[in-house]
């Protein structure tokens, strides 16, 4: 193998909006994208083809100097400094503060195709990010690989996983940046885990040295940014935000409207039902088993009639069977993934030997999704793309086979996103105004766009748990809000008790979803017990009182990429004692309420609230932050906080999203002596015309100086469902005058609950 490192600059020209340098061994290019977003390609052999992740275009205005051995390119964010001899790539910030430079002695090179780049590795730096990736928060001393991988059985250190997120952001001497590598080959980070502390570098088994350097002042504005770049996701449908009930799998229509009904009689708040493998003719994608889904769409209608939506398993393995259609259309238009010499590609997944779709194509993305009006017809409304990494029995897929021109080793970190884009595209065009649900195993960076994702088959155990918050909490940095994992744990058996911990987590959970493999015991919420069934009905509950919240806070993910599951790290990334692995665990749902996962063993919880005041969202109790403390946490009540000035409205308890309610907004204000706001957003959960202006958005805020609570003229054309609006307070003192909107609140205008908390009913 031959080792070539980059050398000294030879050529240097600006063309247009992109500065080119060429040395013997490679060429590299430089654009502004914005003025915190600068790209870099090295390349041995240029070519512009576009990225599947990227969405903008370069747009910044790009200052150059030069000087002696460097070059320097100034925004009003940040420079690139680039020595010439040799070629080294070094960013600062706009004050002259160093972010992250290459290693002078090897920087970027290539042994054979492989490309990689050395950067220094400063004393305090630590990074996060990724992805769904195992470990710590923080990734120091630890090393990744991105190859997208049917992960089944994984333990709680397995890597690789089944999506890829080549992108971190790196945090030291109070400064932040963020780097994203856009490359689809099989990718490597290492941050300082094997290098002496001396190196981190991160490569490609192929592909050109591609990456977007991000150099805003704060992890926050830092996902704006990579969001801003790769795109953010639409509002999801409200129905989706409520519990989803899966199963691999309720093997009959009658079973699955048994399990729905069941949930209306018991009375526990419900939106989904799923349908796995089992509803297919011999796992023939795009069919219903004729015996046990003989009417689907009585079936659908049914479950509509109970306010219910249906969500539907697709994998991409296409069945090798004349007379069925996909099959015949797909041959005969070539449509399929081949081998260098044109046969189709053959491998054994669910329904036997399969062939797969080319989703880097645009005529077979439409054909796919045309393909949904066997689904769609029916009444389904929700999308489930599983084993698109893409999987096959024995794992392997060749190097030889080819999507187009993409051969596997290029193609298979994106192959799950491109059918999940295939998938949205072609739904969202059948269901016209309505916004299709579409869920997906494998991804690349930029799946926001399409799809939510779930963390693939955990195991029903606590270590898995954890481990599946963290996964969450790390997806959320590149851009993905709407996730989930599989409440219960996909393999095993869960005990009672990390059933009902589990279920609260998922309260807590951007997409709660209860799901489980077959053969193992059944998890709906009334297979525990009844006292164990209570308590998971009152974490289901609280859920559906949280969907004002809730919506709000992924309307902001809409807006800015904030995820609605937040690692701390992102609101107090100076605090160092966010990383200690006693507290890695936690995370702020929204703007405002802290969760600290506890393991269903244990029952008093070690909880690290960050700076500010923080109330326990069950007691009303009031804690000073900066600490530690140790709080009760039976299984009754997950230890829960909100931070003080904290705004959240909330609603009475519903069944279902699709229920009308009582028409009360109950919006909770805690009290806080920092003035606070929050952006309440309501639509009509379902179309599109969101995006025409037809919502409901409004401020709400809270100034404890004036001890005023305001409630913002609303902004848009939709009519609210909440005719009143009920405060609740927390923490104010009875004796001290309360304005709203002005107005003094009198003694008669407001009551107290059971709690001590001041109610008050504005009209």
């Amino acid at each position: 193998m031959q080792t070539e490192i980059l050398g000294n600059a030879g050529s240097i020209k600006q063309q247009g909006n992109v500065l080119i340098i060429k040395s013997r061994e490679a060429e590299a290019r430089i654009w502004v994208y914005s003025p915190s977003i600068i790209r870099v390609c090295i390349s041995r052999d240029y070519k512009e083809e576009g990225s599947f992740a990227v969405i903008q275009e370069p747009a910044g205005k790009m200052d150059i100097t030069e000087s002696g051995n460097e070059i320097v390119v100034t925004t009003s964010a940040m420079q690139l400094r680039i020595s010439k001899s040799p070629l080294r790539f070094n960013f600062y910030t706009a004050e002259g503060k160093v972010l992250s430079e290459d290693d002078p002695r090897f920087g970027v090179n290539w042994q054979d195709a492989r490309v990689t780049n050395y950067r220094k590795l400063i004393a305090d730096e630590k990074f996060i990010g990724l992805g769904e990736k195992t470990g710590n928060l923080n990734r120091r001393g630890s090393s990744y690989v991105n190859w997208n991988t049917d992960a089944a059985l994984h333990d709680v250190n397995a890597d690789p996983l089944y999506k890829t997120f080549p992108f971190f952001i790196g945090l030291h001497s109070g400064l932040t940046y963020g780097l994203f590598f856009d490359n689809t080959h099989r990718s490597y980070f290492d941050f300082g885990a094997t290098t002496d502390e001396k190196m981190s570098w991160f490569g490609a088994d192929g592909g050109d040295m591609n990456y977007y350097f991000f150099g805003a002042q704060s992890v926050p504005q830092i996902i704006e940014d990579y969001t801003w770049l790769t795109g953010r996701m639409e509002m999801p449908p409200l129905w989706s935000l409520g519990y989803q009930q899966c199963r691999w799998s309720y093997m009959s229509a009658d079973e699955v409207l048994d399990i729905a009904e069941n949930f209306r009689k018991e009375k526990i708040p419900a939106d989904v039902m799923y349908c796995d493998i089992d509803y297919m003719d011999e796992y023939k994608i795009f069919t219903w088993n004729k015996k046990t889904f003989a009417d689907p769409k009585g079936m659908i209608a049914k479950l509509k009639a109970m306010d219910f939506k249906l969500v539907t398993i697709v994998d991409p393995g296409i069945k090798v069977e004349k007379g069925y259609k996909q099959y015949d259309e797909g041959v005969a238009k070539n449509y399929f993934a081949t081998y260098p010499n044109g046969e189709n590609y053959v491998a054994n997944v669910w329904p036997g030997r399969c062939h797969f779709p080319d989703f880097f194509r645009a005529d077979v993305r439409e054909w796919w999704g045309k393909s949904f009006t066997a689904l769609t017809d029916p009444g389904v409304e929700g999308f489930w793309n599983d084993m698109n990494e893409p999987a096959a029995w024995g794992q392997n897929i060749p190097w030889l086979v080819k999507f187009g021109d993409r051969y596997m080793s290029e193609a298979r970190n994106v192959y799950g996103m491109e059918m999940a884009r295939a998938t949205y595209e072609g739904t969202k065009k059948i269901l016209g105004n309505k916004r299709p649900f579409v869920l997906t195993r494998a991804a690349y960076s930029g799946a926001q766009r399409y799809s939510a994702v779930w963390t693939g088959d955990n195991s029903a155990y606590d270590a898995h748990m954890l481990l599946g918050q963290r996964l969450v909490n790390s997806l959320g940095i590149t851009g993905m809000s709407m996730i989930g994992v599989d409440i219960g744990g996909f393999t095993g058996d869960p005990t009672p008790e990390l059933m009902v911990r589990w279920n609260s987590l998922g309260v807590y959970t951007p997409m709660f979803r209860n799901h489980a493999q077959e053969g193992t015991i059944m998890r709906e919420p009334w297979c525990w017990g009844k006292k164990n069934q209570a308590i998971i009905k009152k974490d289901i509950e609280q859920r559906y009182r949280m969907l004002p919240y809730l919506y709000s806070s992924f309307y902001q993910s809409c807006q800015t990429g904030m995820p609605v599951s937040r690692t701390l790290a992102i609101n107090y990334t100076g605090d160092e004692n966010v990383y200690d692995v006693k507290y890695q665990n936690q995370f702020l749902f929204g703007d405002a309420i802290l969760v600290s996962p506890v393991e269903s063993t244990k029952f008093t919880g070690e909880v690290y609230l960050p700076e500010g005041d923080w109330y326990r969202l069950s007691t009303g109790e009031k804690f000073k932050g900066g600490k530690a403390i140790t709080v009760p946490a039976p299984l009754t009540d997950l230890p829960v906080f909100i931070k003080a000035g904290a705004i959240i409205p909330m609603q009475n308890v519903i069944q279902s999203t699709a229920e009308k309610g009582d028409g009360i907004l109950e919006v909770n204000v805690w009290y806080g002596d920092k003035a606070n706001s929050f952006v309440y957003y309501e639509d009509d959960g379902a179309s599109y015309d969101y995006q025409k202006g037809v919502y409901y958005k409004r401020e709400i805020s809270f100034d404890p100086e004036k001890h005023e609570i305001t409630l913002s003229k609303a902004e848009g054309s939709f009519t609210s469902k909440y005719d009143r609006v009920k405060l609740v307070l927390h923490g104010f003192k009875a004796s001290k005058s309360i304005r709203v909107n002005g107005k003094e609140l009198k003694s008669k205008d407001f009551s107290f609950d059971n709690d001590n908390h001041i109610i008050a009913v504005i009209y």
